[in-house]
């Protein structure tokens, strides 16, 4: 079976030790498939970094816990291993709703537990010891006997000190007989550089082949293979059936999705609908090519850091005008967070500096101290080319940025996913062609999204300029 790298709390070093594990294997050769639990986009790229494969996200409150079974079910098929990394501590959720009555129950849905529980799998906890010794017991008694349903085979000892403050931590855990499958000592010369919204993506770090080989040299050493090779097995389960895709034009639809190092938060599981429905995807750069690519029919905008990049986002001004006369024009557009940024009439940055974007909507993305973030259910309210009033969509805030104006008929009204706390209006859309928002969007129980814009992009014909 496979493995879940989950942890007593956030920051006891679960992504390291999921990197050390994912890295050791595929030096071995591995075929290794990896699983991010939650919404974030950045530690699956550093797992998609180490595998050359595609990290999926399992998140039962973006998609739905068939979804998260059919997820992991279809990308374990073919690979030797499987490792799915948690999020935040162990039983660390959400409340779930479990009716149309909002009825709560369930405070940990969407957590690691949760998912453990789904996907019938062991849990690997990591605990950081940097300041434990006796106490570590009690933290994995805890742990071990919280939730019955819970299969915790062993724990890795994390930021161990030295030989005695292990031997102490060893003895302490003796009477629980709960195997110690990992032992990482304080690590100096392995680290990943980090910021505001987390760790820096794959694509700014020039001496990442460094640390990736580092952390495989760790893993060859610290951890106990001839129990964890049993735990990591893929269990073969039979492949869902996937979507029927809409019927293609003679030659495909091309979506222009942006793609450099200022745009890059994207779900692999929507790049893979839009093909999967007819699409032909052709990645580009904002930041260095100077217009789009030829003859498309539609624009993505992911989320990402495009106020790290403002400078040179608005010195590319021919591409700036060329993504406006495109929307202008009626190319369909999506745009989520930093793609909503780069729609604005300017990024103001943390130093207060202004720098010029595409200045399709009326309004400038100022960063500041405060993070939003959160699970949200969000109500449409008005008809769009992508969902009809009254819709509920499901999705994840995550940003420092405000808009100085907001839209005069917004597209949500936002609410907390947990609670009926609303959270006021947000996002932007033009009834024909623009769905601009914070919220970020998995589309795996949510087709229709994908299947409205193939449809509204075939609408496009020739390119900018050109329609029906």
């Amino acid at each position: 079976m496979a493995l879940v790298i989950a942890g007593e709390r956030s920051g006891v070093g679960k992504t390291t030790v999921t990197l050390t594990l994912l890295a050791s294997l595929c030096r071995r050769g591995s075929a290794v498939q990896s699983f991010k639990v939650g919404p974030d986009y950045i530690d699956p790229m550093f797992h998609s970094y180490v595998t050359g494969r595609a990290c999926r996200n399992l998140d039962a409150v973006l998609t739905s816990e068939a979804y998260v079974q059919r997820c992991f079910a279809a990308h374990s098929q073919g690979c030797e291993y499987s490792l799915v990394e948690g999020v935040m501590g162990l039983f660390d959720g959400v409340k779930g709703v479990v009716s149309q009555e909002d009825c709560l129950i369930n405070t940990d849905f969407a957590s690691t537990a949760h998912v453990a529980r789904l996907l019938d799998l062991p849990v690997l906890l990591v605990i950081d010891c940097s300041r434990l010794s006796g106490s570590v017991a009690a933290i994995a008694h805890g742990y071990c006997s919280f939730d019955s349903r819970i299969n915790i085979a062993g724990v890795v000892l994390n930021r161990v000190g030295s030989d005695r403050h292990l031997s102490l931590l060893q003895d302490s855990l003796q009477a629980l007989q709960l195997p110690i499958l990992g032992v990482l000592r304080r690590q100096d010369n392995i680290t990943i550089p980090d910021r505001h919204l987390g760790l820096v993506p794959t694509g700014e770090i020039p001496e990442l082949d460094g640390v990736i080989n580092r952390l495989a040299d760790l893993g060859d050493t610290c951890f106990d293979w001839s129990k964890l090779f049993p735990l990591l097995k893929s269990p073969h389960s039979p492949l869902p059936t996937p979507h029927s895709p809409l019927p293609t034009p003679h030659s495909p639809i091309k979506i222009a999705v942006a793609r450099d190092r200022a745009f890059n938060f994207y779900y692999q599981d929507n790049l893979d609908l839009l093909q999967n429905l007819g699409a032909e995807l052709v990645f580009w750069s904002p930041l260095a090519d100077g217009e789009l690519p030829e003859n498309v029919q539609g624009m993505y905008f992911g989320g990402g850091f495009p106020e790290v990049f403002a400078s040179a986002l608005a010195a590319n001004r021919n591409t700036l005008q060329t993504v406006k006369t495109a929307i202008l024009a009626g190319m369909p557009t999506i745009a989520e967070c930093g793609g909503l940024m780069y729609l604005c009439e300017q990024i103001v940055d943390f130093e207060g500096q202004s720098w010029p974007m595409a200045g399709v909507l009326p309004t400038s993305a100022v960063m500041g101290g405060r993070l939003t973030l959160g699970y949200r259910r969000a109500v449409t309210l008005q008809d769009n080319f992508l969902v009809s009033a009254g819709t509920n969509i499901y999705g994840h805030e995550f940003h420092r940025s405000s808009l100085s104006v907001s839209p005069h008929q917004p597209l949500f009204e936002t609410y907390r996913y947990d609670c009926a706390e609303n959270m006021g209006t947000e996002g932007w859309a033009f009834p024909q062609n623009i769905y601009a928002s914070y919220i970020h969007t998995h589309w795996g129980e949510s087709i229709e999204i994908p299947k409205q814009f193939i449809k509204q992009c075939l609408r496009f014909v020739g390119g900018v300029g050109s329609r029906e």
